[in-house]
């Protein structure tokens, strides 16, 4: 990796179990500089999921899972292995140097971009319409969510439950 580039490595800082996926993985990175400078540059690319200026979370979907920028640390889930992982991580810091080095030809997005619809969040949402936010279903919640009448917070399996943290930092930086 060039030392010219934004960031010169991001170093794996976790590799933990995927308790949806019980083949997979999840790896956690921690970038060598800040990520904010670069964040409204990344958001403007393809595939991304939601962007919060506010909180500095970004997040794309993969193939297979997602990948989440937070100013000093970066989640990718369902990983294959630790090798998978490392090799993601720096294909990663490679995107961002080349998005750096060609951000005079990129529109910084500079407001929180949302993704595009209640079906999007649903998909995410655990799924078990088990009432507990007050909705008679997941699909009506994530109407509730897009709509703003309801909070991600309402839904207690989201954070109480480790097998929904990919989910759930995917939704944080949707909403």
């Amino acid at each position: 990796m060039s030392e010219k580039g934004y960031l010169t490595t991001i170093s794996v800082t976790g590799i933990t179990p995927c308790l949806a996926e019980p083949d997979r993985v999840i790896v956690s990175g921690k970038p060598s500089r800040s990520l904010d400078e670069v964040l409204p540059y990344l958001a403007a690319l393809p595939d991304v999921l939601g962007f919060n200026p506010e909180t500095g979370t970004l997040t794309f979907r993969r193939p297979r899972g997602f990948i989440t920028l937070f100013s000093q640390r970066i989640v990718i889930t369902q990983v294959k292995d630790e090798g998978e992982g490392m090799a993601l991580l720096n294909t990663l810091a490679e995107a961002i140097n080349a998005t750096w080095e060609n951000r005079h030809q990129i529109a910084p997005v500079t407001s929180r971009k949302k993704p595009a619809g209640h079906l999007e969040i649903y998909k995410l949402l655990p799924g078990t319409n088990c009432k507990t936010c007050g909705e008679e279903t997941c699909l009506a919640f994530a109407v509730g969510l897009v709509t703003g009448l309801r909070s991600l917070a309402d839904c207690k399996s989201i954070f109480n439950e480790p097998n929904y943290e990919e989910r759930r930092l995917a939704l944080e930086s949707m909403l």
